[in-house]
């Protein structure tokens, strides 16, 4: 089979296209005929040399989708998904033609609709619905802002906010992307200037009921700010690979009555069911999941570099061609 291998941190020139042999099913796994995978922030720490338990060489890869093709409790042909539980890092992960994971993290779906659309949904998928519910209740009828709003998880964030009925604010730094979060459904589209919060109680005085911070620890103060009291703001996305914050005080830095949690899931935190609906919704055209770009196996280097440094909106997305012969 074919894989992507990166032979240790560093630029994107360790990432090595190869000839692998097919991996053993081992007890309890499964192997799965990978269609599509979507690239992740993080991938691009492991790639930098900021992810910790990574040995080397590795496949990288935290998600995948495809079909069954051996192992213990499916079907072969069963049409699923698969993320996290050490893909990528303990063991060999999406970025392949196959790839062998525990069974217990194997989601099983149906859905006619391409590789390259279904290749956009997991991980982001569940880190949005994580996020919204565990990480802050979000409610019906309730104001949300999110930080960082045209990227993959910002989009499948807004189409689950605006599907619960909730009023959606988002931010870009870029003007010209303003109009993509509006098409998208955002209520009130922001450019973020480094004084959101001035902007978001412009529109509702005592600030949102929910934030999402997606940026990391450069925005966060200023998320906090545009929370009302009582309001809770939830830290899951590090876009700017800032993720620590020196000398900490918490009275100091938290606005008075103003929660702060985090958000970080694996594959049984997105039940079986909540993929499925958002897949059919995709199909009839009631939920929608941004923009993406779609590259093959061989352009990985390219896609790692437009990940870097931000240069498309939405999800990227690499399809292995497995299904045209590309596999052994």
């Amino acid at each position: 089979m074919r894989a992507v291998v990166l032979r240790e941190p560093g630029p994107v020139e360790n990432l090595e296209l190869k000839d692998l042999p097919l991996p053993e099913v081992k007890p309890g796994w499964v192997r799965i005929a990978v269609e599509a995978f979507g690239l992740n922030r993080s991938e691009l720490h492991t790639r930098l040399g900021l992810a910790e338990g990574v040995t080397f060489p590795r496949v990288p890869g935290i998600e995948a989708v495809g079909i069954v093709d051996a192992g213990d409790g499916f079907e072969p042909g069963q049409q699923v998904a698969t993320m996290m539980g050490g893909m990528g890092r303990t063991f060999d992960g999406g970025y392949a033609e196959y790839t062998v994971v525990p069974r217990a993290q194997v989601i099983p779906f149906r859905s006619d609709l391409p590789w390259e659309v279904i290749g956009q949904v997991p991980e982001t998928l569940q880190t949005a619905y994580g996020s919204l519910t565990t990480g802050l209740d979000l409610k019906a009828g309730q104001t949300l802002l999110i930080r960082g709003g045209t990227s993959a998880l910002g989009f499948a964030t807004a189409t689950l906010a605006k599907d619960l009925g909730a009023t959606v604010f988002a931010t870009t730094r870029q003007e010209e992307r303003l109009g993509i979060l509006r098409d998208h459904g955002v209520d009130h589209p922001l450019l973020d200037d480094g004084d959101v919060a001035s902007q978001v109680r412009e529109i509702a005085p005592e600030g949102v009921d929910a934030a999402l911070e997606l940026v990391g620890t450069p925005t966060l103060p200023d998320t906090l700010n545009a929370t009302r009291v009582h309001g809770t703001v939830c830290f899951t996305g590090m876009l700017s690979n800032q993720w620590t914050i020196s000398n900490f005080y918490p009275i100091g830095y938290l606005p008075a009555g103003v929660r702060l949690t985090a958000y970080g899931g694996e594959a049984d935190d997105l039940p079986a069911s909540v993929l499925q609906r958002h897949l059919d919704r995709i199909a009839d055209g009631t939920a929608t999941l941004g923009p993406a770009k779609v590259y093959s196996m061989t352009e990985i280097r390219q896609a790692h570099d437009d990940l870097e440094h931000n240069r498309t909106a939405g999800k990227l997305v690499v399809l292995t061609g497995r299904a045209e012969g590309a596999a052994p």
